[in-house]
């Protein structure tokens, strides 16, 4: 049975994007362990911390608590992000915890020529996100995931699947995200 991350960095209680994400997770085969980001106490690397952390990575340390979100991230099988699209990319505390799972040594490591090679487990990354306006091609979240995910962590398949001009006056948001479920039905075949 898979491994599944669920990575929620959903804020508000009636979140549109959670919805589609919990679609998402109800199409995927395995075991579901959630992370939500609001209620998780992780940090942004601040000089103190990333000494410390470097300080255990170089002695091998790998099963220090600071290391917890690398560890679970590397081992999922296949990992769901929900993450709304806020200014053009996506909440703050979700930059956090990649910081906190960017880790050389559990999740990727650099080769003798210097090139980053994925440490990690998962065959499959998708990113569910809605925007109240439209993207117009600027999803710079997704764009950000999508380059860590494939070229550090080494996951060949990231997807995203979203639903976005939610909130624009005269457009039916609920449609839209019949539409967005309806292409992740697709999409999600058995």
């Amino acid at each position: 049975m898979d491994k599944i991350l669920f990575v929620n960095a959903c804020v508000r209680p009636e979140s549109r994007t959670l919805l589609l994400a919990r679609h998402i997770l109800e199409r995927l085969d395995g075991g579901i362990e959630e992370i939500n980001l609001q209620q998780a106490e992780i940090f942004p690397l601040n000089w103190q911390r990333l000494q410390e952390r470097d300080a255990l990575a170089r002695r091998g340390e790998w099963n220090a608590p600071v290391f917890r979100h690398a560890r679970q991230f590397a081992a999922a099988d296949q990992i769901v992000v929900a993450a709304p699209y806020w200014d053009l990319m996506f909440p703050a505390l979700l930059k956090d915890y990649l910081e906190a799972v960017t880790v050389c040594g559990l999740t990727f490591r650099y080769t003798p020529e210097g090139r980053p090679q994925g440490l990690c487990r998962t065959r499959r990354l998708i990113y569910a996100t809605t925007a109240g306006g439209p993207t117009a091609g600027a999803d710079f979240g997704f764009d950000y995931i999508k380059a860590l995910a494939t070229r550090f962590y080494g996951i060949p398949d990231v997807r995203c699947h979203r639903a976005e001009g939610l909130d624009i006056w005269g457009n039916d948001p609920e449609a839209i995200l019949a539409a967005a479920i309806a292409e992740v039905d697709r999409a999600l075949q058995p």
